[in-house]
């Protein structure tokens, strides 16, 4: 098992006691325009429209994670939300990105403008959602290659 940038490379855990694996369920991403952002996201990852959830818009990812967006009535900080893709993926949302003309960088200081990072033998890129949080895509995990 070998820890990564923000992950842990290697096999499931489960709690003391326990047969079922901990994993990440959900989360609530804060928005200013909730139904802007949920179709930002699936739009650009190729991912089933948002559904309805209570005061959400839930946006499901492959792996039974949810993005919950919400509309809080406070300002809110952006946050960082980095997704693992595959090449053919990174080649349509980096496209994406490229076509309809959003700022990108290759790292997160936001120092090398409209390039990608071949980090661990693989390829990445930092942009913005119309909210303002920095979103990162990613064809290899942190820690896990050269």
């Amino acid at each position: 098992m070998e820890a990564g940038h923000g992950c842990i490379v290697g096999s499931w855990h489960t709690s003391k006691g326990s047969t079922v694996p901990i994993s990440f369920n959900h989360t609530i991403v804060a928005a200013k325009n909730k139904q802007e952002s949920a179709s930002f996201f699936t739009t650009l990852f190729g991912l089933p429209d948002a559904v309805p959830a209570g005061h959400f818009l839930a946006v499901a990812l492959d792996n039974g994670v949810s993005l919950d967006f919400a509309e809080p009535p406070i300002e809110f900080q952006p946050q960082h939300y980095a997704f693992l893709v595959g090449e053919d993926d990174f080649d349509r949302i980096y496209g994406l990105i490229v076509e309809w003309g959003l700022d990108h960088w290759a790292d997160p200081r936001q120092t090398l403008p409209g390039t990608i990072n071949t980090n661990d033998g693989g390829r990445g890129v930092y942009f913005l959602d119309p909210s303002g949080h920095y979103l990162e895509i990613i064809t290899r995990p942190y820690g896990s290659g050269q």
